[in-house]
């Protein structure tokens, strides 16, 4: 069975990243959203965020909830994604930016005893394990 994603106002059963395929984690989260009947309000992909390191990069979440919640989906959590996601929480404290693990007990490299979920537990980041946990979908955020 294909997935439906939407990407801006457009539907596609196979988005692919510039980067190559869409990650499952990516896949099986915008099927939750679409068997929740939360199409029409959630965006994948959409909307640029810029940062700077030291030099202005853009940041494109993969998921914005309709309560503004920016949810990012992560199998591997490469040290360059770490550094990216301290530097946008820093010069945009206001965005709320959760989580979703395949492992959020993976450590963050083979000699390192902190795991993921350590990780955003000490820099102040929401997170769960496979899909979105339903209070975060019902959350109320004053969050842009």
């Amino acid at each position: 069975m294909g997935r439906i994603f939407k990407r801006g106002r457009h539907w596609s059963s196979n988005i692919k990243r510039a980067g190559g395929k869409r990650s499952g984690l990516e896949s099986q989260v915008a099927s939750q959203l679409f068997k929740l009947g939360i199409v029409a309000p959630y965006e994948f992909e959409c909307g640029l965020i810029d940062y700077q390191d030291p030099k202005v990069h853009k940041y494109i979440p993969d998921f914005r909830l309709p309560n503004g919640i920016i949810i990012e989906c992560k199998g591997w959590f490469r040290p360059e994604d770490r550094k990216k996601h301290l530097l946008i929480k820093y010069q945009h404290p206001a965005l709320d930016i959760r989580f979703i693990f395949s492992n959020p007990n993976s450590r963050l490299s083979k000699k390192s005893k902190t795991t993921y979920a350590d990780w955003c537990v000490k820099n102040g980041f929401k997170f769960a394990k496979g899909i979105i946990p339903t209070e975060w979908l019902n959350a109320k955020t004053t969050h842009a």
